[in-house]
């Protein structure tokens, strides 16, 4: 992780007319959530960086000009409010204006390409939002398993990036807020959903697994997978994906409405087909190694 000592702030004061989204369609709302402080730039191929909003919270930021591209800020909105709508537990995650005053006065704030560098792009940017505050030292990219404390929730997200065709391995921050707690995992990253900037479906058995294979080692069966799966088949609908879909900006996929739209309808028909996919997972790898380990006890009993 990369950082940068320099931190700026900048104060919003906008005489005449307010800025636009580069799409021209999103004017800014001074009341709405922006960023105010650079804090550092963070790793990973969308070189998002980490910033203070007006709402006194951390976020991890992500710009239009990434190099994954700017349907990856959609993909990682819509993701995370369908995986909160499946009771999940997905960093909180909003629309944040960025300032290009705030990025010209910090160095690294920059796009770093094969041939040199650019600022990040600056409007209306997505971020998630740090569980604790990082600089209190309770926040890991990764820890052994047994001192996490909601392990089933790896279940359900699987459930999840497997009706979204998430194709990138699941990523995951931990925290805790007492030291004597166990911590808790907060799911992230749902940029690589729909796969990523193509919009389609190219399901294999082991996409969107967990790099900890222990996670799935009480997986006994399909019904190690509820309620995720009923909530999925029962209470997800058009109407709540339409809803999920609200708000976010067009610049941020620079498609017809017709693309969005064939999206939602490919993720509520994809809905029944979940436990097929588990199956296939079960079946085509040693993934879930206990899968009918209650079958087999009840039998020798």
């Amino acid at each position: 992780m990369e950082n940068f000592e320099h931190r700026a702030t900048v104060e919003y004061e906008y005489p005449g007319e307010p800025p636009q989204h580069a799409n021209g369609r999103v004017p800014f709302n001074p009341d709405g959530l922006h960023a105010i402080e650079h804090v550092r730039r963070m790793r990973g191929g969308a070189q998002a960086q980490l910033m203070k909003c007006s709402d006194d919270h951390y976020y991890v930021v992500k710009f239009m000009n990434n190099l994954q591209g700017a349907k990856i800020l959609f993909n990682e909105l819509l993701g995370a409010r369908l995986a909160a709508c499946l009771g999940l537990p997905v960093a909180a995650s909003e629309i944040v204006y960025v300032d290009q005053q705030l990025i010209n006065l910090c160095p690294g704030m920059i796009i770093e390409r094969s041939r040199g560098t650019s600022p990040c792009q600056g409007g209306w940017s997505f971020g998630s939002r740090l569980p604790v505050d990082q600089r209190d030292g309770n926040l890991f990219d990764f820890l052994p398993f047994y001192r996490v404390k909601n392990h089933r929730d790896f279940l359900g997200m699987l459930v999840f990036d497997k009706w979204t065709c998430n194709t990138d391995g699941r990523q995951v921050v931990f925290y805790r807020k007492d030291t004597h707690d166990l911590h808790s995992a907060v799911m992230i990253d749902q940029g690589f959903c729909f796969n990523a900037a193509e919009w389609n479906f190219p399901d294999s058995p082991l996409r969107g697994r967990y790099s900890l294979p222990e996670v799935y080692d009480n997986v006994t069966g399909i019904d190690s997978f509820e309620p995720w799966l009923t909530r999925l088949e029962r209470e997800i609908n058009s109407d709540s994906l339409a809803k999920a879909a609200e708000g976010i900006p067009q610049g941020w996929h620079n498609t017809c409405g017709g693309a969005v739209s064939k999206l939602l309808n490919q993720l509520d028909h994809r809905r029944g087909r979940v436990r097929e996919l588990l199956w296939s997972a079960r079946k085509s790898s040693d993934m879930f190694p206990n899968w009918g380990a209650n079958t087999t006890s009840a039998a020798a009993g």
